[in-house]
């Protein structure tokens, strides 16, 4: 069905890199066209920007909209472009950082900086996108979450926070927009092989993989492709009648009683 979101627009945050580039090459494939907002222009794995990659590959519009998601002012920004381009239809909440560590070494500024783009950030973006929404009759709002926001897990106590608050933000949203046509829902990735992952905790790719991928029921680890079709999924008329709703794109590992 590469017709399944055509004639629709879609802002992406943090789509430079990893899950974002992913998710937004996904909508574009099947007919969405596409603002990548986000803070830098070139992807984190390196080759080429995200918008280029989509306007070389598929009969998608896309471009780039620099946006810090904390700034109300650039969310809006973003917004507006997706207006030029027919009119937003699907937001989707995917910038996010991650601090972890042991709680008695955490710092302000590290939860400052976490609860600022991944909390704010959505929050901005929900009220941003919403805002548009309802005079427009409707559409998806997806906020990207985690299987953190789910299950806490050691030495994660800020990241845990942060998307457990995007898990209960998406699902007080629902309630409040549905009414009026839109749809909320969270996407709570697991253990996704991306460069934030195999940098910042170090599992893909370190001595410890081969434990970690056995834990996971699908014996594998996640590719930013499946969330990207999770995405795909919430954003079209397949879910028309899904909000509210948690989508754990994992292979299994948050309810098995694997390790997080």
């Amino acid at each position: 069905m590469p017709d399944l979101l055509d004639s629709r627009t879609a802002v992406v945050t943090g789509a430079a890199s990893g899950n974002g580039r992913a998710i937004a090459t996904r909508l574009a494939e099947y007919g969405a066209d596409i603002v990548i907002a986000d803070v830098r222009r070139d992807p984190r794995e390196g080759g080429v920007p995200t918008h280029e990659h989509i306007n070389e590959t598929t009969a998608a519009n896309a471009v780039y909209v620099e946006c810090d998601v904390t700034e109300w002012d650039d969310i809006c920004t973003a917004i507006e472009r997706a207006e030029q381009l027919g009119g937003l239809d699907i937001m989707v909440n995917n910038a996010g950082v991650l601090e972890s560590g042991p709680l008695t070494e955490l710092t302000e500024r590290e939860f400052d900086r976490v609860m600022d783009i991944n909390v704010k950030g959505t929050f901005f973006g929900s009220k941003a996108a919403a805002e548009v929404l309802i005079d427009g009759g409707g559409g998806s709002i997806i906020n990207l979450s985690s299987m953190a926001g789910i299950v806490g897990g050691s030495e994660n106590s800020i990241y845990c926070a942060s998307k457990g608050a995007i898990r209960l933000l998406t699902y007080s949203l629902a309630a409040e927009l549905g009414p009026h046509g839109i749809r909320v829902n969270a996407i709570h990735p697991g253990p996704i092989d991306t460069r934030m992952i195999s940098d910042d905790i170090d599992i893909v790719g370190s001595d410890r993989a081969d434990d970690y991928r056995q834990s996971i029921p699908l014996q594998r680890f996640g590719t930013p492709e499946d969330v990207g079709n999770a995405a795909v999924y919430l954003a079209s008329d397949l879910s028309e009648f899904v909000t509210g709703s948690s989508l754990v794109v994992d292979g299994g590992i948050s309810n098995t009683g694997g390790v997080n």
